[in-house]
């Protein structure tokens, strides 16, 4: 008799069989729609839209993350893929009902739920939430994953590899972006969202990073309850960010709600390095007056380094500063070549001319990172995963803080948020607070010494650079060098004295005594002669 674990030969080879049939017949299928839609003729916002819509909902969730990523894809583009529909038709409770059976290994969700509320809340491409009622009578949502969801998207990428490699060049967008690239970043930030322990350990990291904000609230997971594919939380009422309508009547002020939203978002960066990296109006709620972040699938993560860049960044955006900002850039991105130094300095210090002196109430940051994103590209620069993930976050709190309460500047909370991390990061006291803008920007400015001293002698090894160095002292400083020339000089020739006397000492007797005498003699007299020197001039 087989074991369970054990597999018939025979079967394998009929459900290979069969896989490598439906995979053919998936591969015509996307080929057929490529076709329909005419890509090979070239490729439009709208064109992508459509092909993703008719690929279905694996492929909706990978441009639902595209359109985050304005590092890589044209703005038109991005704001296109924003349109796809966010919901997908609903699983059958039967099919909800024997996924919650399975996942915790054939128990009947009756034993383990008062009630389940069979209309679900939401549905997506991944996921599905239902409300429910626990035994011991707490309220509680159940987000239960499609079946074999991870399976079928990684056979979909697989796919549009192959469909892809089929097509000719695409005229409009092929030429702008690595689509392996690409697919390889959607996977990735895909599996985030398909692990539901990882889901749940963001969420108690995120707690744990704001558990002395009292306006910040993360939903409670049921541990006893979580497995890879059924994750179990608290129900969170309460109002959705983007519910203007429904805040007001709840005598919320919509400014107070903007400016707490905003600095926490910042505040997951600069202090912690740990944020929501899909920030957007409906994965945010308040509820008693707090800030509750949802969907915590995908989070973003920055090293310390990321993180004081970035604030240099902010820095040198608000101090106008384009050299700060170019070697911010330089430091942080991705680079396949040597980028052309002189052509970014240009563009980026037109870009900071160009916003002159904006008043940083009126500063769009999102404006602003989308320029930078186009001079990135024709410079042939990318971020990495986590400050491109950074940068969406940035400018999806943007937009939802243009819905909420317009009149609330990011940029400034930033700037707020990043002169108070340089006040604590160098703990200055209250003298030393009275001139601290000129010391921080003092201290800014030396640690990047090495850096630009590094940078410098690069180019000039390629042969790309010239120093002329020229070098005039007041006559008390030039007295000060030759007086300590001179010391230097008597301490060089009291060593050698002593070194050659040792020497001559050992060498037997004679004038040899003699000349080892002498030479201690004079060692002495020098070394009396600095000592005297050095009491004199204290």
């Amino acid at each position: 008799m087989q074991k369970p674990y054990e597999t018939d030969p025979e079967n394998t080879a009929a459900e290979n069989r069969t896989e490598t049939a439906e995979q053919e017949v998936r591969f015509r299928d996307i080929l057929r729609i490529l076709r329909k839609n005419q890509v090979m003729r070239g490729m439009t916002p709208a064109k992508l839209v459509n092909v993703l819509t008719e690929l279905g909902p694996t492929y909706i969730k990978l441009g639902q993350i595209l359109s985050l990523h304005s590092d890589i894809l044209p703005q038109e583009y991005c704001d296109a893929l924003k349109k796809l529909d966010t919901d997908a038709d609903p699983i059958p409770f039967t099919e909800v009902r024997e996924q919650i059976r399975e996942a915790y290994g054939g128990e009947n969700p009756e034993d383990l739920f008062a009630r389940i509320e069979e209309t679900p809340l939401g549905s997506a491409s991944i996921a599905q939430v239902h409300r429910a009622v626990r035994k011991t009578g707490e309220q509680v949502v159940i987000k239960v994953q499609r079946r074999n969801i991870g399976e079928r998207m990684e056979a979909d990428i697989r796919l549009i590899r192959k469909a892809l490699r089929h097509l000719p060049p695409v005229d409009g967008l092929k030429s702008l972006v690595n689509f392996s690239d690409v697919l390889d970043e959607m996977w990735a930030a895909a599996q985030q969202e398909l692990d539901f322990l990882q889901e749940a350990a963001n969420m108690e990291e995120l707690a744990r990073n704001n558990r002395d904000v009292v306006f910040v609230k993360v939903p409670k997971v049921y541990r006893n309850l979580l497995t890879r594919q059924v994750i179990v939380m608290e129900y969170i009422g309460g109002y959705a960010i983007g519910d203007v309508k429904g805040l007001k009547e709840a005598g919320y002020d919509l400014n107070e709600i903007g400016r707490k939203y905003a600095d926490n978002f910042i505040r997951q960066v600069i202090q912690d390095g740990f944020f929501h990296a899909d920030p957007h109006i409906g994965n945010v709620k308040i509820e008693g007056g707090k800030i509750v972040w949802l969907d915590l699938g995908m989070m973003g993560r920055l090293s310390e380094q990321d993180r004081r860049t970035c604030l240099e960044a902010v820095l040198a955006i608000a101090d106008h500063d384009t050299d700060r900002l170019m070697n911010a850039v330089l430091s942080i991105v991705d680079t396949t070549g040597h980028p052309d130094r002189d052509l970014l300095y240009r563009e980026l210090d037109d870009l900071i001319r160009s916003y002159g002196n904006t008043d940083m109430r009126r500063f769009r940051v999102g404006d602003f990172l989308r320029d930078v994103l186009d001079i990135m590209r024709n410079n042939h620069l990318k971020f990495p995963q986590g400050v491109s993930m950074l940068v969406r976050g940035l400018i999806q709190v943007e937009g939802v803080l243009s819905v909420v309460s317009p009149e609330i500047s990011m940029m400034e909370i930033a700037m707020q948020r990043a002169e108070q991390y340089y006040r604590e990061t160098f703990r200055l006291d209250e003298k030393l607070q009275e001139s601290g803008k000129a010391l921080l920007r003092g201290l800014k400015k030396s640690a990047d010494i090495p850096q630009l001293t590094s940078e410098a002698i690069r180019e000039y090894l390629r042969g790309r650079s010239r120093a002329d160095v020229s070098i005039r002292a007041e006559a008390g400083f030039q007295s000060l060098l030759t007086r300590l020339a001179g010391r230097v000089s008597s301490a060089l020739w009291g060593m050698g004295l002593l070194i050659g006397a040792g020497i001559l000492a050992g060498s037997g007797g004679g004038w040899q005594t003699v000349l080892s005498v002498l030479c201690f003699a004079a060692a002495a007299v020098l070394g009396a002669v600095s000592i005297f020197h050095a009491w004199r001039t204290r």
